[in-house]
């Protein structure tokens, strides 16, 4: 792990948005331990005048998925508390309890926008070559093997200069509420958020991204194709023995994952729709004359509608179960993420399109290539709807220097003010009823 004084300082820069985005990028935090990241903007929000709720009173801690071990999130609250972290807010978010929502609301009644941005970072380790900007440039991650791959950074770095926008000038009807999300990836933050009540007032929600294969200066104003998705862990238990003098009394727990994988990657595909299955990691093992008495997978499905995924979850958990049981073993699984499916509403394209247009951003047609990822923003989306709201997910354009989730992807971030602007559009336009 790197120190922040081992590396070079970020260049100075004006625009709020992008220094928030670089100091982000050189602080990267997992699902649920976005400590650094989620206090210090409750703070600056909180200091533009913002009620802010946290803790848990922002998400209901049953409900999380996937929160990494105790002594992960402890390690990750004391860091934050050691580099920068707001000592106002992070109390409220010990034991991973990282969501943040803050609320603008005007003096006159009037509609309720939400606007979603979600925390945290992925683990993969940050390429440190010249030609990567980050390195160049001297924002690179700090925290070894955490990187922002995704564009996250962008999109709270845009709430942030939005909220600074919206103080100075506030708009004088109505509410605005940013949703800041913990543990997008793996679909884990949203789902314990909308318990919490926090989107059952928002009459139209809206969820931007960052790049997505959009070009900067376009905007996609709606993306229909994301898939729904669950992620699990099976843990396979065996017995050990020596490899050489007495291999006959072994069970394999990594056999039984190998034949698992394969078993997997092997599912018919359902006919008419959109499926995915990965096996993401296999461990297990301690020597090579040792059979292993324990192996760990992580696994995912996807599909594009939910009762699909959830049948071709059940159909990975048979050939789970059926591998374990060739082998002689017994396996735990257990779910540690999911993702629904939700479309967009036409009144909330209709408002997108419209706000795009009166920045001279040009509105391209969502591409299948665009949307067969998932984002736990269809939660929110689905929570709205339900209660008589409009939403939608949208794209905007970014060139990106390499694809989400890899070492080299880097944002333009010319893209940031033109996603600033769209958003304060969007929110004047619809506060006014425009």
């Amino acid at each position: 792990m790197h120190d922040d004084h081992d590396a070079k300082a970020p260049r100075p820069l004006t625009s709020t948005a992008v220094r928030w985005r670089r100091d982000l990028h050189r602080h990267p935090e997992v699902g649920f331990t976005e400590f650094r990241t989620a206090s210090r903007v409750a703070g600056a929000l909180a200091d533009l005048g913002w009620e802010i709720r946290t803790g848990t009173d922002a998400l209901s801690p049953g409900d999380r998925l996937g929160v990494p071990a105790d002594a992960e999130v402890d390690a990750a609250y004391r860091r934050a508390a050691a580099s920068g972290g707001d000592q106002r807010f992070l109390p409220a978010m010990e034991g991973g309890n990282t969501a943040v929502v803050a609320t603008w609301r005007a003096a006159a009644p009037g509609p309720a926008l939400g606007l979603r941005a979600d925390l945290d970072a992925l683990p993969i380790r940050e390429s440190a070559d010249e030609g990567h900007r980050p390195a160049r440039e001297g924002f690179r991650s700090v925290y070894e093997g955490v990187m922002h791959a995704c564009g996250h950074d962008g999109h709270i770095a845009m709430a942030v200069e939005l909220a600074e926008r919206l103080a100075a000038d506030p708009p004088p009807a109505g509410s605005v509420t940013l949703l800041l999300q913990p543990a997008e990836e793996g679909g884990r933050g949203a789902r314990a958020m909308v318990p919490a009540g926090v989107a059952d007032d928002i009459d139209v929600l809206i969820a931007p991204h960052l790049g997505l294969n959009l070009p900067t200066g376009t905007i996609a104003s709606s993306l229909d194709g994301l898939l729904a998705n669950s992620k699990l862990r099976a843990v396979f238990h065996g017995v050990a023995s020596h490899a050489s003098l007495a291999p006959h009394e072994g069970r394999s727990a990594l056999l039984g994952a190998a034949a698992a994988t394969l078993a997997v990657h092997g599912m018919p595909r359902f006919p008419g729709h959109e499926t995915r299955v990965a096996v993401g990691r296999i461990s297990g093992g301690t020597s090579s004359n040792i059979v292993p008495d324990r192996a760990e997978m992580l696994l995912e499905t996807r599909a594009d509608e939910g009762a699909v995924n959830e049948d071709l979850q059940a159909r990975v958990r048979t050939a789970l179960r059926g591998a374990a049981e060739t082998y002689g073993l017994a396996v735990d699984i257990e779910l540690i993420g999911g993702v629904t499916t939700a479309r967009a509403d036409r009144p909330a394209v209709a408002l997108v399109e419209a706000a795009a247009a009166a920045e001279g951003l040009r509105v391209v047609r969502a591409r299948a290539e665009d949307g067969v990822a998932s984002d736990d923003a269809t939660a929110f989306m689905r929570r709205v709807q339900e209660r008589g709201g409009v939403a939608s997910y949208i794209g905007i354009g970014s060139t990106l220097a390499a694809p989400h989730h890899t070492p080299s992807f880097d944002l333009d971030e010319a893209a940031l003010p033109l996603g600033v602007a769209l958003l304060e559009s969007l929110v004047r336009r619809t506060l006014a009823g425009e």
